[in-house]
């Protein structure tokens, strides 16, 4: 197994009962977060489908420099008109960016922590950047934090997040606080900004097979997730991402709850409302940064 300094093979963390496998060359992706049993070991997030030959396989992978969607990919900052081509089969709208389809380095690797980098040369998204992914395991929990640095000379729209999966059964729940949801069309993207009561409340709630793909805003910053099945809970935290991605398809027992820092389709709104949509301008040499904590503890029983 190749995990030197300077390559992209897969790694491999481990402390107490949590074991974290990273898959660098596919989109700087994790391919298996697991709880360690004393005969068998049970996923956190989803384990990868495959040996993580597709990054949609994977178990959360990294959303840089933006999040979501662009709407037909076209989008205008400072007089510049921005065109990307669809990146997903099926979608025609562009979607998180360039880090979760290309490769990334290992920059550093221990026993419980790693670094991953990516560095965009301007192309098609027309400013360069690098970024960075923290990996940090210990007994209660693992910590992730990515960065984005505009490495170019002229300012640069930026936005970040992460996509993880979680696998779900009739009885898993999801607790989370959230002020707004907005409506969706048929590509996914946002319609209109509403109050998250009904189906779009995340307090306390079944969470797998809700038919739901929304954004959401006025995120509280944490969510829980139980279930009677799982060794453990979970929270995961983010204390940078103030807006939240539910996905939770009809069929298929996962879900996916992502910290995002900016809303869907941020970037096809005018520059004068990107600051209550999250979205940031990094001049040149600044950076931005997202954190993540997935915080495993045993469940407890009662009885």
């Amino acid at each position: 197994m190749e995990s030197e300094a300077t390559g992209s093979g897969p790694v491999t963390l481990s402390t107490g009962r949590l074991r974290l496998e990273l898959s660098p060359s596919i989109g700087g992706s994790i391919s298996a977060f697991e709880w360690l049993g004393e005969s068998a070991a049970t996923p956190i997030l989803r384990k990868c489908n495959s040996k993580s030959e597709k990054v949609l396989d994977a178990s959360c992978f990294p959303l840089v420099p933006y999040v979501n969607r662009i709407r037909d990919g076209r989008f205008t900052f400072r007089g510049r008109e921005v065109r990307l081509a669809p990146n997903m089969a099926g979608d025609p709208n562009p979607l998180h960016g360039q880090g979760w389809l290309n490769r990334w380095r290992v920059e550093d690797v221990g026993a419980r922590r790693a670094v991953l980098s990516f560095s965009h040369p301007a192309g098609e998204w027309p400013w360069e950047y690098a970024a960075r992914e923290e990996f940090a395991l210990d007994e209660e929990g693992l910590s992730l934090g990515l960065i984005c640095r505009n490495t170019g000379g002229d300012p640069m729209p930026c936005g970040l997040g992460q996509h993880p999966y979680f696998p779900c059964g009739p009885a898993t729940r999801l607790d989370t606080k959230v002020a707004t949801a907005w409506t969706i069309d048929e590509h996914v993207l946002p319609v209109e900004q509403v109050p998250a009561t009904g189906r779009f409340d995340l307090g306390d709630r079944a969470v797998c097979g809700q038919g739901l793909d929304h954004g959401f805003g006025g995120w509280g910053g944490e969510a829980r997730m139980t279930d009677p099945g799982w060794p453990f809970e979970l929270r995961l935290s983010s204390p940078t991402a103030k807006f939240f991605q539910l996905y939770s398809p009809a069929v298929g027992g996962i879900f996916v709850a992502e910290p995002v820092t900016h809303a869907n389709a941020a970037l096809n709104a005018p520059e004068a409302q990107w600051s209550r949509l999250g979205m940031r301008v990094l001049g040149p040499g600044e950076e931005m940064r997202l954190d993540m904590r997935l915080e495993v503890t045993a469940a407890q029983r009662s009885g």
